[in-house]
């Protein structure tokens, strides 16, 4: 039969094209994705106050300033840990991280803990990962002890918060220790006192569910980019609001207590919202507040939150998102408070 190329060979040079266009695709859609969101926010930052100047209402062009200023900053950390998450879920199978962990659940606690760092991203992405993970056999303790770690101690995260405080690295390696510690001390309560009635563990899905390649890439770049820069254009207006609008007066009742200051700003870290590449810089933006107080709002936000707990209940059922999310806020606030008393 002639020198005619093969069907098979015919396939895989369509393959490597198809990946090849939509990795262009991606990368073109990330690259104006985040240079639309800077030059919108700043223009907003320019006409913002002016026209609050023209309209004699300073605090309007104080809250600009405020709003532009952790929008801009956190756009691009937004943006590369994005990146990042949609590389990892699309080219990094599972079965990885489960043969990475030891059988013992008590070891594979703080293993798991640590192999968070391995997945920039926003929390929203550590969910899906987590029951994952459990349908593939890797112990609920363990398996939980990543979906707390891994959108608070990775890389990203970490610069982004060295970023929004700098010089101030003792800030950096408390946000480290509080997360990893509140992750690990909750996997391993889950592994003593944790019951199986309370946790629907997933069911296998659909095969979109596994979808690898350059194209899972694609989808997954641009729902977490979209999803969790809205969240962080609302997380920067509610800073900003939460600035300019609470008085001073009232502030300073919490602002001079750290018992006060601490549960007050991880209530807020609750209802807030923030992505955790984007949360130090609210967080930073909250001057009025003792060190520790900023601490426990980078520190429960990335574990709990609103959109968190209907991501938890939706997954492993209400029954368990109630209980470790309650459990997770109370552990969190106190590492961080015992963490920022020994560093900050």
């Amino acid at each position: 039969m002639g020198g005619g190329v093969s069907v098979p060979g015919v396939q895989n040079q369509r393959t490597v094209a198809d990946g090849l266009r939509v990795f262009v695709r991606a990368s073109v859609y990330a690259v104006l994705g985040g240079a639309a969101l800077v030059a919108i926010a700043t223009v907003v930052s320019v006409l913002g106050p002016l026209l609050a100047l023209d309209l004699y209402t300073p605090p309007v062009a104080a809250w600009w300033t405020v709003f532009t200023a952790v929008a801009v900053q956190g756009v691009p950390f937004l943006l590369l840990g994005t990146v990042v998450s949609a590389a990892i879920g699309a080219f990094v199978p599972e079965r990885v991280f489960r043969r990475l962990l030891p059988r013992n659940p008590a070891l594979a606690v703080p293993v798991a803990g640590i192999a968070g760092a391995v997945l920039p991203g926003c929390e929203c992405a550590s969910v899906p990962v987590a029951g994952s993970l459990m349908r593939r056999g890797v112990a609920p303790a363990a398996a939980l002890a990543f979906l707390l770690s891994a959108p608070a101690i990775n890389p990203v995260v970490l610069v982004a918060t060295s970023i929004a405080f700098p010089g101030q690295p003792k800030m950096v390696l408390a946000r480290l220790l509080a997360s990893l510690g509140t992750a690990v001390a909750m996997g391993w309560l889950w592994a003593r006192f944790g019951n199986e009635k309370w946790l629907r563990l997933p069911g296998r899905g659909t095969p979109s569910d596994h979808a690898t390649g350059a194209r899972a890439f694609l989808t997954g770049l641009q729902h977490d980019f979209l999803h969790a820069g809205g969240f962080l254009v609302l997380g920067a207006a509610a800073a900003a609001t939460f600035n300019i609008a609470v008085p001073r007066s009232v502030l300073d009742v919490f602002t001079g207590s750290p018992w006060l200051a601490v549960p007050l700003l991880a209530v807020l870290a609750v209802v807030l919202c923030v992505c955790s590449e984007a949360d130090a810089f609210v967080a930073a933006s909250l001057s009025a507040f003792p060190p520790t107080a900023r601490l426990a709002f980078m520190v429960v936000g990335p574990m709990v939150d609103l959109k968190l707990l209907a991501l938890q209940a939706g997954t492993f059922g209400r029954s368990f998102a109630v209980r470790f999310a309650s459990a997770t806020w109370v552990v969190a606030v106190a590492a961080s408070g015992l963490v920022g008393w020994w560093l900050l």
